[in-house]
This record gives structure tokens, sequence and C-alpha cells, in this order.
């Protein structure tokens, strides 16, 4: 019975998140243009998860899996060490003063908790996958805890190196590589993985804004760096355009294995700095569940909050 209540209990995630009840099993989905602060909002729950209850986290493991090679652990270690002097009453956030004012054994039993995973291609993503069920069990033996939290940064890293190699690879069919099939075998692993270790899945994904959408004659021309692709799609798009619908590229196997969605989109006030801190502002709309209105957010030096 207490195993079925953990299961149907709703995450308690912090803002921008806390205004959807998830739980696990629930596979949410952050998509937006690069940058719109998806991998903030990934650093953010994380913590959450990792820090012990008497401190407003979950007192559980997270695992973190780099699919585009851009996570940042110093900016991850400097925004756990401002939540834990918030709980010391201490939030003067001082990166540079040697951190002597946080309890150092606090933070190394969280950054014990978060558990990093980088893959460079989609063949070390699945073997990854395949291999996850193994570590996890490894590391509930050692921490006692179970891992409550898989984020995935960002699904979508691979999926036009993986159609130029598609196209690239017709006259070899030892080295055929089909988005479909590649699709169908991350989901068909998430799913055995989540039978076994329930757990609440956040991925990102950057997007695609109307007629920036490449056709397959361009990509195989163009240049099929992970960062490339993904950054000119969404690069120059003004602002006041963002709101509209963008194009869904993953395939429908992916699509359909979303149950929550949220929309992440620069806001007119990107950048504004204030008291040596920069701050951007972006505008968070939750796609599925629909939502009436979006959410102002701000991303500063201590993390994500709500505009209120």
């Amino acid at each position: 019975m207490l195993s079925l209540l953990s299961t149907i209990r709703p995450f308690s995630l912090p803002p921008p998140l806390h205004t959807v009840p998830l739980r696990v099993g629930n596979v949410l989905e952050i998509v937006g243009p690069s940058p719109s602060a998806k991998t903030h909002i990934l650093i953010q729950v994380a913590i959450n998860c990792i820090l012990p209850k008497h401190y407003g986290g979950l007192d559980q493991l997270a695992l973190f899996i780099d699919l585009d090679s851009r996570f940042d652990i110093m900016r991850f270690s400097q925004i756990l060490i401002h939540r834990i002097r918030i709980m010391h009453s201490q939030p003067t956030l001082e990166p540079h003063n040697g951190g002597a004012d946080y309890d150092h054994t606090l933070y190394n039993l969280c950054m014990s908790r978060f558990l990093y995973i980088r893959c460079s291609n989609s063949l070390e993503f699945l073997q990854t996958l395949k291999t996850l069920n193994r570590r996890l069990e490894k590391e509930k033996e050692v921490h006692g805890l179970s891992v409550h939290l898989l984020m995935i940064d960002s699904i979508g890293a691979f999926h036009w190196v993986d159609r130029a190699s598609m196209f690239s690879s017709l006259r070899d069919n030892n080295r055929k590589l089909f988005l479909q099939s590649v699709s169908e075998a991350v989901v068909r692993d998430i799913k055995k993985l989540l039978q076994v270790h329930p757990m609440l899945v956040i991925a990102t994904k950057s997007v695609i804004y109307g007629d920036r959408y490449f056709t397959a004659s361009n990509e195989v021309k163009g240049n099929f760096s992970k960062d490339n692709c993904e950054e000119r799609c969404s690069r120059n798009v003004p602002r006041s355009h963002q709101h509209f619908q963008y194009r869904e590229y993953m395939p429908s196997v992916w699509q359909s294995f979303v149950t929550h969605r949220i929309l992440v989109r620069s806001s007119d006030n990107h950048i504004v700095t204030s008291n040596s801190q920069n701050s951007s502002f972006y505008l968070l709309e939750w796609l599925l569940p629909r939502s009436s209105f979006p959410e102002k957010i701000i991303v500063k030096d201590a993390g994500v909050f709500v505009d209120s």
C-alpha cells in the first residue's frame, strides 16, 4: 500500500513546474529555442530532488543524461551552494569567496546523489539505457535511495546527425541508421526501465519555427553538428513571432510517449542587469495540458524564479 501511494502521490516540484501535478511514470518534455532556460529548469529540479527533506527537497537520487555536452557543473554547484546558504539564513551568493560559509558535508552529500552521464551519439545513448538498470541497482545499494528523477538534455541532439547518416549510408545496408527504429528503441528501453525503477522523466528539446524547417535535400548538403542544426533553426527568430506553433521533428513514437509538454520562449525583456547580476526573462506555457496564459520566469545567478 505504501509503495502504491508513493507512486500515485504527485511530485513536489519547485517553480516553474509547480502548477501541474506530475507523478512517476510521467514524461515531461520542455521545448524551446536555444537558449531558453531549459537546462536551468532541469538543474533546479535536480537540486530539489537531491536535497534532504528537512531542507525542502525530495531526499532522492537524480540522474542527468547529457546529450548535447552543454551541462555546466560549476553552474550546478553554484545554485546548490546558494540553496544550502538560504537554508542556513545566508542567502548572499558570493562564488569567489572560497565557499567557507556553507555546510560542506551537506554539499558533498547532495553532489554524491547527482548522477551524471554524457553520451556523444545515439548508439552510446542506447547502450546507456540498456545498462541503466544495473547501474541504478548499484547506486541504490550504495546510497540506500532510489532514483526518482531521470533527466535527458537534449532528446533531439542527435536527430539531424542520424538523419544525415540515414541518407549518406543508403548504399551500405550494414550501416543504416533509421530515425524511427532509434526512437522506438529509446522509448522501449525507457518504458522497461520505468517498470523496474518508477521515475519521473523530464526531457528537453530544441525547437524549429516556421519556414526554418530544413528539407531532406538541405540536410544532406549542410553541416550536421549537433549545435549547428538546432541553433540555426531558432537563431534570429523575432521574439514577437516565437508564440507561433513550432515544427515537430521527433518521430511519432516519441511524441506519443510524452504525457506533458511545456514551451519556453524568450520574453521581450530578455536580459536585464541589476545589482551586478544578469537576469534573463522567459515565458513558460503549458501545451499539454493546455494552460490559458503563459507565466513569466526569471533566470538569475541564484536559479529560476516565477515573476509575480
